[in-house]
């Protein structure tokens, strides 16, 4: 009896890896990930299957956003879209022939009138934002990937209760599984106080309820409609510079105003439609400001048709005509952006990538190294933030434009993760950019050791082998 217990299992699992490995060749996003599972799949079968059920889906189905629900609201974002459009959408030399692409990918055109802010670390970050709270008159609406109950956490949730009890109203969005550790008692005193805040899968659970890919990355805060915040900073006092492990937490933040934030705020409101059902009832025409910046709100995510994430990427890369500097803490990039980068060195292209010395996930980053060979042979040049933990997500093209938003260099942000990233076309605030980039090169290293001369025998061996779960991070 016990025999054949044993023989109806193993075929149980042979026939459910199978099915697996066929649908992996059906829905992986690249060939690479196809055969990365069905290798794996097949070579260790009793740990492939777990993992394939917490990690196999690439693919969000069934998200209905509020863009596409609501044609009000898109019909109102694309008027006054045209009505404020901007110089640089109609100027391929000032774009830098990106533009429309990026407007392809968006869905929406680039605007003029809005005012940038620069915030670097935590204290500027949450300075600006809980002051922006500290004055709202009419709504609140937040969105995180980390929400935490510590101390930043606290002050948070306090000046959302006092806006709350003032009569605003309040929206607070946060994923489950980056917020895993948020309490119930953080979440009823808000409610208490009249917030609404859900976490992004509160009504749609993933197919698999071991699924935990199709994270909700963002991190938006907007105001009345009228501020936004956008940038790498969750809320937890690690980004402050509070945990003993990372020290000092490098990050980028940005503030906005004018048209641009109505881009900002529709992203919000489809994940909150997604989460809740709920149609909010919002300011869709923030006042222009005399900064006059033109700038684009670009989300992407797995329920996209196309690959927008990888796209972005390719797309800012092919825009450089004399540097491209990409600050990234992770570097795993797939094939398409692999390639662009290299073919921008070679044009003469300044490449430059700047990624975190200090580890948070160790696969993700051991798995960099397997790549820097294969770029710097190309000249990309690699530096690596010493100074601290690293964690900005921003990216310089020539004189022309900026972005800071939410977007690693690697698979799982480009793939996997819903994410947003500021684009500014201008050349006063790419030069501010610059010069913030030229600070953390300051406090980096260049690297230059070769994976076949390197001295820890962890990067040597480990790292290709984490190159082969690239697909996964």
């Amino acid at each position: 009896m016990e025999h054949l217990i044993i023989t109806v299992a193993v075929i149980a699992v042979q026939a459910a890896t199978i099915a697996a490995a066929i649908r992996a060749t059906r829905t992986a996003r690249t060939p690479q990930g196809a055969v990365g599972w069905v290798v794996f799949l097949f070579s260790a079968p009793f740990i492939a299957l777990p993992v394939y059920l917490f990690l196999g889906h690439s693919r969000f189905p069934g998200y209905v956003t509020a863009r596409r629900s609501s044609h009000r609201v898109i019909r109102a974002i694309k008027d006054f879209g045209r009505e404020h459009r901007a110089r640089v959408s109609d100027d391929a030399d000032a774009g830098g022939g990106g533009v429309k692409a990026f407007e392809n990918l968006a869905e929406m055109t680039v605007v003029s009138g809005n005012a940038t802010r620069l915030l670097v670390d935590g204290d500027a970050t949450f300075g600006a934002i809980l002051e922006a709270i500290g004055n709202a008159r009419s709504y609140v609406l937040i969105q995180f990937y980390i929400l935490r109950d510590d101390a930043i956490g606290q002050d948070l949730k306090n000046a959302l209760v006092e806006r709350a009890r003032a009569g605003c109203r309040v929206r607070v969005l946060y994923d489950s599984i980056g917020s895993h550790g948020l309490g119930e008692d953080y979440i009823r005193e808000l409610r208490e106080a009249g917030a609404h805040i859900e976490n992004f899968h509160s009504i749609h659970q993933p197919h698999s309820r071991l699924q935990i890919n199709f994270r909700n990355h963002r991190k938006i805060v907007v105001i009345d409609g009228e501020v936004g915040f956008v940038g790498g900073l969750n809320v937890g006092d690690e980004y402050m510079g509070r945990d003993r492990r990372f020290g000092r937490w490098r990050d980028t933040h940005l503030r906005l105003a004018g048209p641009v934030v109505a881009q900002l705020q529709l992203i919000f409101a489809e994940d909150w439609h997604w989460a809740t059902e709920e149609r909010l009832e919002l300011n869709w025409n923030p006042a222009r400001q005399t900064d006059d910046r033109d700038a684009l709100i670009l989300a992407t995510g797995p329920a996209d048709v196309l690959e927008t994430g990888s796209l972005y990427f390719c797309n800012v890369i092919n825009a450089a005509t004399e540097r491209v500097w990409i600050a990234s803490p992770y570097f795993v990039p797939d094939t398409d952006i692999l390639r662009t980068m290299q073919l921008a060195a070679l044009r003469g292209v300044d490449v430059r990538i700047l990624v975190a010395d200090k580890r948070d996930h160790l696969f993700v980053w051991l798995a960099a190294f397997a790549y820097f060979d294969e770029v710097r042979d190309a000249g990309v040049r690699i530096w690596r933030y010493a100074d601290g933990f690293m964690h900005q997500k921003v990216v310089v093209v020539d004189d022309r434009f900026a972005s800071v938003g939410t977007v690693n260099l690697d698979n799982r942000s480009c793939r996997l993760n819903f994410e947003a990233t500021a684009i500014v076309f201008d050349r006063e605030f790419v030069g501010e950019v610059v010069g913030m980039l030229e600070a953390d090169f300051a406090q980096s290293h260049l690297y230059e050791t070769r994976l076949n001369d390197q001295p820890s025998l962890l990067k040597k061996y480990g790292a290709p082998l984490a190159r082969l779960t690239a697909p996964l991070l």
